[in-house]
């Protein structure tokens, strides 16, 4: 990145970060993908329960190769041959874990967490249940306030989320939000994040570089 844009984005994500703070999220900042990790390692103990969202960047950061390491008692929802009522069971046991990992649709400038989800289950465990959520976003989440995060989730979010779930869904075929009533729609439940009751439960670390949808 251009070393002028590069300071001027800075400055978008330290604003970010500080009103995160302002509402009681701790937040933190890594150059690359490769500083996720062993970040991690600070925020979650060996042997603890851990649970995580659907998402792209989680793979991308090698998060899920992390979490599969032995280290944590996994509930691992991407396990190879679950069937559906293995897959609730494990959405389940999410709210019982020491941490949940996911990343989320937006933050804006504001310091606010912008989320869609289908079934729920990630947006609720956010706000209730894990005793820390920690969200994994690259610099292309923030947004400067919640009318661009909404716009940001119709427009490239949840198309490209459709894609990739093969969802028959009318965004899949134009790219972007029909605000349609397919039955295989992914947009169900709208959850803005802000100032927090349990301070620094939610923990976001904000990577340089473009990571997910």
């Amino acid at each position: 990145m251009d070393k002028h844009l590069q300071s001027v984005t800075m400055k978008r994500i330290e604003r970010t970060m500080e009103n995160l703070r302002k509402n009681r999220m701790q937040a933190w900042y890594v150059d690359s993908r490769e500083g996720v990790v062993p970040l991690l390692e600070t925020l979650i103990k060996e042997g603890d329960t851990v649970a995580c969202g659907g998402s792209v960047t989680l793979f991308e950061t090698g998060v899920i190769d992390h979490l599969r390491s032995g280290r944590y008692i996994f509930y691992d929802r991407y396990a190879e041959g679950l069937t559906p009522e293995q897959l609730t069971d494990v959405h389940r046991k999410a709210f019982t874990a020491n941490a949940y990992l996911t990343s989320t649709n937006a933050i804006t400038e504001e310091g606010e967490l912008f989320n869609v989800d289908g079934k729920g289950n990630r947006v609720a465990a956010m706000i209730y249940g894990p005793d820390n959520v920690i969200v994994i976003a690259g610099r292309n989440k923030i947004v400067t306030d919640l009318y661009e995060a909404f716009s940001r989730v119709r427009q490239l979010a949840a198309p490209a989320n459709a894609v990739r779930l093969s969802r028959k869904t009318p965004c899949v075929e134009t790219g972007k939000c029909q605000d349609c009533k397919s039955k295989d729609r992914i947009c169900s439940s709208f959850v803005v994040s802000r100032f927090q009751l349990v301070p620094d439960r939610i923990k976001v670390i904000i990577v340089g570089e473009e990571l997910g949808y």
